[in-house]
C-alpha cells in the first residue's frame, strides 16, 4: 500500500486550528452499483467530486488524502483540477479493506496533523458546516461522529427468527465524516488490523480500545451513494437545496 504521488494544488498558511487531515475513503469496487459510482454524473458533477469540494469548503479541513484503487488514481486526480480543489491533495493506493485503506491513508497524512476526520467518497452531500461541527466536537473529545435517530423498528433475527428488537430510541445510524485525535486513530486502525477484526467504520475501531465516541446530530440529507435509486434520490436533495432561499 504504497503512495502513488503527492500533489501541492495550494500552500496554504499555517492555519489557527489544530491541523487536520481529512481522509476519503474512495477504494471500494462498488459491487451493488455496477459500475464505479464515485465517478457517476449527480447533477452534472461526479459523486466523489461532490464530496471534495465540500471537504474543501470545511474550514477545519487543511489537507485531503484520498485513497483509491490504483486504476483509479489518475482519474481521481483529474477530478481535483477540474472541479477546483484547491488544498493539498494526495491520493494513495488504497488496501483490500476499508480498514486497510483507511489506515494506509492515515500513515501519509502529514506528520503534524492533529486530527484525521475520514469520510466516506460516496457522501457527496454532506455539508460543510456538518464536517466542521464533527471536526470541532473531536477537538474536546478526541473522537467524535454524526449520528441520525433510526426511524425503523430494527430486529434482531438469526436463523429467519426474530430473536430481539432494540430500543429504537436508543439506536443511531452512524455516518461520516468521523474524527479522531490523530495518534488514537491510527493506533485503533492497527490494533484492528493485527486482530482481523471486522470493523465496519472506524468508530468500532476506536471503541475496541475502550475509548469513548461522542455523537453530533447527522442529517438524513448526508446519505451514502451504493444503489442506482441513491443517485436519484441525491439529485432531489440537491434540487431542494437550490430552491431554497
Amino acid at each position: 500500500m504504497l503512495k502513488i504521488f503527492s500533489k501541492l494544488f495550494r500552500k496554504g498558511e499555517t492555519p489557527s486550528h489544530p491541523y487536520c487531515s481529512a481522509i476519503v475513503a474512495a477504494a471500494g469496487t462498488s459491487s451493488r452499483m455496477g459500475e464505479n459510482k464515485l465517478l457517476l454524473p449527480l447533477d452534472g458533477i461526479p459523486v466523489l467530486a461532490r464530496t471534495l469540494q465540500n471537504l474543501n469548503a470545511a474550514e477545519l479541513v487543511d489537507e485531503i488524502v484520498i485513497a483509491a484503487r490504483e486504476e483509479d488514481l489518475l482519474s481521481f486526480g483529474d477530478l481535483c483540477k477540474i472541479y477546483g480543489i484547491t488544498k493539498p491533495v494526495k491520493i494513495v493506493r488504497g488496501g483490500a479493506t476499508r480498514l486497510e485503506s483507511v489506515l494506509a491513508a492515515s500513515l501519509e497524512c502529514r506528520e503534524d496533523a492533529a486530527y484525521l476526520a475520514v469520510h466516506d467518497g460516496a457522501r457527496p452531500l454532506a455539508a460543510p458546516e456538518l464536517i466542521d461541527g464533527v471536526i470541532a466536537l473531536a477537538h474536546r473529545t478526541n473522537a467524535a461522529a454524526p449520528a441520525v435517530p433510526v426511524k425503523d423498528t430494527v430486529k434482531v433475527v438469526r436463523d429467519g427468527k426474530v430473536e430481539s428488537t432494540p430500543d429504537r430510541d436508543t439506536l443511531r445510524a452512524i455516518q461520516t465524516p468521523q474524527a479522531f485525535d490523530a495518534p488514537l486513530l491510527r493506533a485503533a486502525l492497527q490494533a484492528a488490523a493485527e486482530a482481523g477484526a471486522a470493523v465496519t467504520d472506524d468508530c468500532a475501531a476506536v471503541e475496541r480500545l475502550g475509548k469513548e465516541v461522542y455523537i453530533l446530530d447527522g442529517s438524513y440529507e448526508n446519505i451514502k451513494i451504493t444503489t442506482p435509486e441513491d443517485i436519484a434520490l441525491a439529485e432531489a436533495i440537491l434540487q431542494r437545496r437550490e430552491e431554497q432561499p
